[in-house]
């Protein structure tokens, strides 16, 4: 895609929504932590429907560990995987307190090295918590991204590296909200809305 391509392809994104945010709920870095974990394999309506209860007893580290996994596990059950789920946020919730102060770092070195935290879910803490402008390369950024040709890649980190050169610094902030949104609700797997899309004249989907 040529650089006044991707110019426009933002600028559209961008202008039907100006200020995007991460359609999990949360309040502060740690619960933002535990959803993202909880997000592995599942959607954020399923994890949003788990965690108003759940954050309403256990929201910082030390109410988690009093918790426990097995209270842990009731209050995420109907969230796949729930069971390895369970075990690494309440590991992870020790380590901040052991290592952190009970805080969430705010470096990808320290957020990788908590349990059930790989690169993607670090990157959207250093975006979402911490501002930092950084691409969250999920499946759906990652089908779009190949599907549009706006930044093609055999693998997730390809295509992160990939968008790091070519989106325009203005749009970097906001650019894994932008494109997840797009991905989930316009540029779908198995029937893309090409029709009713915004960026569809500049798409290689389209265009090829």
């Amino acid at each position: 895609m040529e650089a006044t391509d991707v110019e426009t392809f933002f600028a559209r994104l961008a202008a039907s929504t100006p200020v995007p945010r991460s359609e999990l709920v949360f309040h502060d870095p740690y619960t933002l932590l535990v959803a993202v974990v909880l997000s592995a394999q599942a959607t954020d309506k399923s994890v949003n429907a788990a965690t108003k209860s759940l954050f309403a007893v256990a929201d910082t580290p030390e109410k988690m560990l009093a918790l426990g996994e097995e209270g842990l596990k009731g209050a995420i059950k109907t969230i796949g995987l729930f069971n390895s789920k369970a075990r690494n946020i309440i590991a992870l919730s020790r380590l901040l307190l052991e290592r952190h102060g009970g805080r969430v770092p705010s470096d990808r070195a320290a957020l990788e090295d908590l349990p059930g935290v790989g690169r993607k879910s670090a990157n959207v803490m250093l975006n979402v918590a911490f501002g930092q402008p950084v691409i969250a390369v999920d499946t759906h950024i990652f089908r779009l991204c190949n599907r549009s040709g706006l930044a093609p890649g055999k693998t997730p980190l390809d295509v992160e590296r990939a968008l790091e050169t070519v989106v325009p610094l203005p749009y970097r902030l906001h650019a894994h909200h932008w494109l997840i949104l797009h991905g989930r609700y316009v540029c779908k797997a198995r029937k893309p809305e090409c029709e009713g899309c915004p960026v569809r004249d500049v798409c290689a989907r389209i265009l090829t």
